[in-house]
């Protein structure tokens, strides 16, 4: 990834720096450190100060770290929160700023008695997520690659399933495809749920075998090169019934709704209303619980929110999901969940798998 990447994101840093006033920040959250200075290990943090930036690590990531960091020099500890305080004494730091979900209180505590009243700490939150909402060109790009081969993996999985096929096998499959093609890890445990699993909207792949006239829920996702996929698809094992096809209808308006209105300026919350409103006036606003979507990104989970309650405004360059459902107890569900980029002329929906009902 080019410099410029990061030192145009350093600098974002610093302008939050400037405006409350504060000698630095550090970052301990990994996903925040490898937007920041591309590190891709397991530990380590970062200084962002008024001048320069410092990636502290310890001798497991020492190779490494000469390898990836960019923009930032390399500071090395042997214990990473005694390392941390001797850099602010060095730097003489006064007010540093924290990202508040992510600092530990032991951290703090530790910090506190090391440095006496010498250090004073911000907890950091809106202002840290929103780093990282807008992607730049150089994100989309390794998206747009992280779905590729998400979607490969999709149509290598529907080989398999079939009536009598079992769940966690299915997935097991899925999962093995992913990594033999170059993804780093599923994004998470890939969910595959049938008949009256499907109306669990987190139900993990079981040993269920699929039956016919069963809905089958399949959620999934990768990570490459750091960055995550997310899709949802229901399918129907055989023949669907009339309600089968009614709901998956009313789900499938509901989703088309929703990315219809995106455009930067509109409130998120106004996106989840749109939907949300479509299913409650089709007689089932009890069975959807959930938010509509979520930001995506280096975490498979991260801002925006797309909920009832995000009053933010929609900004182009975000991505985020549309995921609406409807999981009526005991008898199954469905969400069809896509990834979409908003732009200046409206909603670009990044996955491209089918979305009519499918059956196998």
């Amino acid at each position: 990834m080019q410099n410029s990447f990061f030192d145009k994101r350093q600098r974002s840093v610093r302008e939050i720096i400037d405006f409350n006033q504060l000698d630095g920040i550090l970052f301990t959250n990994l996903e925040n450190i490898r937007y920041f200075c591309g590190f891709t290990g397991s530990d380590g943090a970062l200084l962002l100060a008024r001048k320069e930036t410092s990636f502290l690590t310890d001798s497991r990531y020492w190779t490494q770290a000469e390898e990836e960091v960019k923009q930032s020099r390399i500071v090395h500890y042997k214990k990473k929160l005694e390392g941390i305080a001797s850099l602010f004494s060095d730097l003489k730091l006064k007010k540093v700023g924290v990202e508040g979900p992510f600092f530990a209180l032991s951290s703090f505590q530790f910090l506190t008695k090391k440095l006496g009243n010498e250090v004073e700490f911000i907890a950091l939150d809106d202002e840290i997520k929103n780093l990282r909402a807008v992607k730049d060109p150089q994100e989309l790009s390794l998206i747009r690659a992280a779905i590729d081969l998400s979607t490969k993996s999709f149509f290598h999985m529907m080989g398999m399933l079939k009536e009598g096929a079992i769940e966690r096998d299915v997935a097991l499959e899925m999962e093995f495809f992913m990594k033999k093609n170059g993804a780093e890890a599923a994004g998470f445990d890939i969910i595959i749920a049938s008949g009256k699993r499907s109306a669990l909207p987190h139900g993990r792949a079981s040993a269920k075998r699929i039956d016919k006239g069963d809905f089958i829920l399949i959620d999934f996702g990768l990570r490459a090169h750091g960055y995550h996929s997310d899709q949802t698809r229901t399918l129907v094992c055989g023949k669907p019934t009339q309600e089968q096809s009614n709901i998956y209808q009313i789900v499938k308006e509901a989703h088309d709704l929703a990315i219809e209105a995106i455009r930067p300026g509109i409130p998120i919350c106004e996106i989840d209303g749109i939907a949300r409103n479509h299913i409650k006036q089709k007689g089932y606003g009890d069975y959807f619980g959930h938010g509509l979507g979520h930001g995506i990104g280096l975490a498979v989970h991260e801002d925006p929110v797309v909920n009832g309650e995000n009053k933010g405004l929609i900004q182009e360059g975000m991505v985020f999901t549309v995921e609406p459902g409807v999981y009526i107890p005991q008898w199954g569900g469905v969400r069809i969940e896509d990834m979409i980029l908003a732009t200046s002329q409206g909603a670009e929906v990044l996955t491209h798998l089918p979305r009519e009902l499918t059956i196998i």
